[in-house]
């Protein structure tokens, strides 16, 4: 299966495991195609006038649309951010958004905060993604 991997740039690190363990599992895990920027200068993702002009530029957001678009599935990796467990920011709704619209398999890393607390959430549950419990293992098309 081809999985895009999705979540904030601030998990850069954690991406490249999470594309190291698919791969051991017999995936294909595509990356953000800027993931080697935010490894080298883990602070670029919060300069966001640099930030700006680098997607930009760079298409970015169409890139890793397309990335989807080639994908059987995408999974969203959630860690703690700002203080939220199960953290997922604006693009990454986006990329689940065009999962869902593209019929993708949506699977989500870590448990999501509750509905009444972040409004998102609701959201997120309306695409009705696979809860993976922390457990990459659990990814079954």
């Amino acid at each position: 299966m081809i999985i895009m991997i999705c979540g904030s740039m601030s998990f850069a690190k954690e991406m490249m495991e999470a594309k190291k363990k698919l791969e051991s599992m017999g995936h294909e895990a595509l990356l953000p195609c800027d993931i080697d920027l935010h490894l080298e200068d883990s602070e670029f993702i919060d300069d966001l006038d640099k930030d700006f002009e680098h997607c930009i530029e760079n298409q970015v957001m169409e890139t890793c649309f397309g990335f989807i678009e080639k994908s059987d599935a995408i999974v969203v990796l959630n860690h703690p951010k700002n203080d939220i467990d199960g953290y997922i920011g604006t693009s990454t709704m986006m990329e689940i958004g065009l999962a869902r619209y593209l019929n993708k398999k949506i699977f989500i890393l870590n448990n999501l905060p509750d509905y009444k607390d972040h409004r998102w959430v609701h959201e997120v549950r309306i695409m009705q993604p696979v809860m993976l419990e922390g457990d990459l293992n659990k990814i079954t098309l």
